[in-house]
């Protein structure tokens, strides 16, 4: 039972996150909110809402390998899978945007960041704030940027309809309670599951759930993909990983100090960083082909077999 909840409160989780992304961006073309600012906001941001709920209702649950290892393995999943398979399927990928010179900094500063607050074992409250503090000159870059470059995927049919702010309101509110009721009972079946297959709670943390709510990034990039703007699943990657550092492991440091054993979880950790790299080679020598794809499918490999060796 407690794996047919598990995967209904996840397909809850995503569907709502859908619902709060889809509802955003008819407001924010209501009020003629540029493209640049909804892609890079709405989109990156809304993907990693099913990241945040799980990771913030772990922590106030007192489930602190939870919460993190939610952060780690979606991280880890965003660059490896999700862009391996970008990289894999999209037939040329040639992005005007110089992204090494103008975004690799976001790849790796939030990663240093993580482990200089982790050394203590501890993500304290004020860490967390700091960690949203980073949102905000996030945010400050993206508005400074060029518009053009950044432009969003938006979709299309959105700009056709009316805009109701009874229906956009009710479906953002529908949206909210599928993610946060949806991301509670991710938490409790999966720490059932993890109980009566007696793993920990991190190894649940970081591939049950964090897979699960790598999801909407997934789609994103192959529906981006599929229009012929896979360089766009790039700049959704590294806006949702900033927004996974930040927004969900500030959040849920917020809610209640985490515990990290960096010695315990070396290895992920190690995965995580190394990840982080390949991304940086792959932006710096543009490997957006199918040698950058199994670059990063050969290190979620390793990344899986260690997991359960």
């Amino acid at each position: 039972m407690d794996y047919v909840i598990f995967i209904a409160a996840m397909a809850a989780l995503i569907y709502g996150a859908d619902f709060i992304i889809k509802e955003s961006e008819r407001i924010a073309l209501h009020f003629n909110i540029s493209h640049f600012v909804i892609g890079a906001t709405l989109v990156a941001f809304g993907t990693s809402l099913p990241e945040m709920a799980a990771s913030m209702v772990a922590s106030a649950h007192g489930k602190s390998d939870m919460a993190v290892a939610n952060v780690v393995g979606s991280i880890v999943f965003n660059i490896t899978l999700v862009l391996g398979i970008v990289f894999m399927i999209a037939k040329s990928m040639n992005p005007d945007r110089d992204l090494f010179s103008k975004d690799s900094a976001w790849v790796i500063v939030p990663l240093v960041i993580f482990f200089i607050m982790a050394f203590d074992g501890k993500i304290s409250r004020i860490d967390g704030a700091l960690f949203l503090l980073m949102m905000v000159s996030y945010l400050i870059f993206l508005f400074s940027s060029n518009k053009e470059e950044l432009e969003g995927e938006i979709d299309e049919d959105l700009e056709k309809e009316r805009f109701n702010w009874g229906k956009s309101i009710a479906l953002l509110g529908i949206g909210f309670i599928l993610t946060i009721g949806g991301a509670n009972f991710v938490v409790e079946s999966g720490t059932s599951i993890a109980r009566s297959l007696h793993v920990s709670e991190w190894i649940i943390g970081l591939f049950l759930i964090s897979l699960g709510t790598s999801l909407p990034e997934l789609v994103v990039s192959l529906v981006a993909v599929k229009k012929g703007n896979a360089e766009m699943g790039i700049g959704n990657i590294i806006g949702s990983n900033v927004a996974n550092f930040s927004m969900v492991l500030g959040g849920a440091a917020l809610i209640n100090p985490l515990t990290v054993n960096l010695e315990a979880t070396k290895f992920d950790m190690l995965i995580l960083a190394a990840a982080s790299i390949a991304l940086l080679f792959i932006l710096a020598n543009k490997l957006y082909n199918k040698a950058g794809g199994i670059f990063l499918l050969t290190i979620l490999t390793l990344f899986i077999q260690n997991a359960f060796a």
